[in-house]
């Protein structure tokens, strides 16, 4: 029987299940957190060093869970959670800064955590996430939604309120201004 209900949260929606978790439903949460984890792991992958982005994604879902009883709805579950997510990064940044520490550890220190990976991938990874830095919000954002969420361009046009074309236009300028930062 429970792996009955198990299968009805898994096809249902945010919506219903956010209703669901607000009955009092746990599994309802744990169904959202699974379907969102990669996105949120991914977004924050882009912009937080190696070491941290376990503990920042982490620290989103802890605030989802705290607060997704007063969510009302007036966005998409998604969109909450992507601004939740962004608040986290920045509340991140904020701390670092104040503890006047390295916003990116050592080269050393990181290849000994991540697993498979070589110094040129975890290089890479360093150029970009400070190139992306440099950028001009919208255009970071157009990118993380690109790349990091995996969104199509007509989803991201309609998240944006913006039409088709404007948004593959600005993801072209986007694309080219973090390419002039790659190379600088």
């Amino acid at each position: 029987m429970e792996n009955i209900s198990k299968q009805i949260y898994q096809e249902a929606s945010d919506e219903i299940l956010i209703q669901q978790y607000k009955a009092g439903s746990q599994d309802a949460f744990d169904v959202l957190y699974q379907r969102h984890l990669p996105g949120v792991y991914k977004r924050v992958r882009c912009v937080i060093p190696e070491n941290d982005v376990e503990d920042v994604t982490q620290d989103v879902f802890i605030a989802a869970l705290k607060s997704l009883s007063s969510f009302r709805g007036d966005s998409q579950f998604r969109t909450w959670l992507r601004t939740l997510t962004n608040h986290k990064v920045a509340e991140f940044y904020r701390k670092r800064t104040r503890k006047q520490e390295p916003l990116l550890a050592p080269l050393s220190e990181a290849s000994g955590r991540m697993e498979g990976a070589t110094s040129q991938v975890l290089e890479e990874r360093i150029f970009i996430q400070n190139a992306l830095k440099k950028l001009p919000e919208n255009y970071r954002e157009i990118i993380l939604l690109r790349f990091a969420e995996d969104m199509q361009f007509n989803e991201i046009a309609e998240l944006t309120h913006q039409n088709l074309e404007a948004s593959k236009s600005l993801f072209r300028r986007a694309i080219a201004a973090l390419r002039n930062h790659l190379d600088e």
